[in-house]
């Protein structure tokens, strides 16, 4: 197998600190959707859709240091929404400049998956 590109593990890095801080988040939330005089039919619905989406998310940063090409698919797909949304919301809101550096890191996460360095190693 191909030696695993810097850009790889650096997206993967990245791909885990969002999972953790969404895990997170999701704990937090069903924390919060029992605590007195929350309305918790809802709000423990996102706690829960989002503590799996975290542990898919961490999932997909360890498939990509295995070079799993779905991972990298899935990555794309979000990095692709992501882009989309940043662009959007330069247009709809008024945090103009940090839509502008969500679509920075979109961009140059979809590039660093997509090296000749990075195809050879989810090739193989």
């Amino acid at each position: 197998m191909a030696a695993r590109p810097g850009g790889v593990t650096l997206v993967a890095v990245i791909v885990w600190i969002q999972g953790l801080l969404t895990l997170i988040g999701g704990i937090i939330a069903l924390i919060g959707a029992f605590a007195p005089g929350v309305v918790g039919g809802a709000f423990l619905a996102v706690a829960i859709i989002s503590i799996i989406i975290g542990i898919i998310t961490i999932a997909v940063g360890f498939g990509l240091l295995r070079g799993s090409n779905g991972a990298r698919i899935l990555t794309t797909i979000v990095l692709v929404i992501s882009l989309a949304t940043a662009i959007f919301s330069m247009f709809t809101t008024n945090s103009f400049w940090s839509q502008v550096v969500s679509a920075l890191l979109a961009v140059i996460g979809l590039i660093l998956l997509y090296t000749q360095r990075a195809n050879e190693y989810f090739r193989e």
